[in-house]
């Protein structure tokens, strides 16, 4: 019972400062306005780590690297004490279990991602349809959404001036959350 109550805190705050550190990404890799309500709670949970860590880790390309590998150590530390506390022991195979952590926690930040995706798309749609369109998460949801659902409205017509697209949209993105889901199983280092 206290490993299964350990696991959980850890995965509840651990998983919560990953979800916080690709969330923040993404805003910047999207290009979200800079100016968005989610901008100072966002600094203000991760600056901490990813200042220090732009010290070491350039960005490229404009991408912000340091923020990205940020995530992915969040990830493999979230794997590899949770793997520990149910007792996992890599025997002599120390490195391969450490490249399986590694691959697996990258699989991870894939998953948490198309969640963060899905969830713009389901509360943007939701924000649609109760006349939010001045609401100040719109712009955030719209630039979080737009790279994938532009290509969807180009091929799915509206049905009765509804755009269906965010469904199609939720579909593919589940459909893609069990695949990353049964790799990770395959690496070892399911979550």
């Amino acid at each position: 019972m206290l490993i299964r109550a350990l696991d959980f805190l850890l995965n509840t705050f651990l998983g919560t400062f990953a979800g916080a550190l690709v969330l923040r990404f993404l805003l910047q890799l999207l290009r979200a306005p800079a100016r968005h309500p989610l901008a100072p709670f966002l600094s203000a949970l991760t600056d901490w780590v990813v200042r220090p860590a732009r010290r070491v880790i350039p960005g490229l390309w404009g991408l912000d690297l340091a923020t990205l590998v940020a995530a992915w150590a969040t990830e493999a530390l979230l794997l590899a004490v949770s793997l520990w506390l149910w007792g996992a022991d890599p025997g002599p195979a120390v490195g391969a279990a450490a490249v399986a952590v590694l691959l697996a926690a990258l699989v991870a930040l894939l998953r948490l991602a198309v969640y963060l995706v899905m969830g713009a798309t389901i509360l943007q749609a939701v924000l649609s349809w109760t006349g939010g369109d001045y609401h100040p998460m719109t712009p955030v949801l719209s630039a979080l959404t737009r790279p994938f659902l532009e290509p969807l409205r180009r091929r799915i017509p509206p049905i009765g001036n509804v755009d269906i697209s965010p469904a199609f949209l939720v579909i593919a993105c589940q459909l893609l959350v069990m695949l990353l889901a049964g790799l990770q199983a395959n690496l070892g280092a399911g979550g």
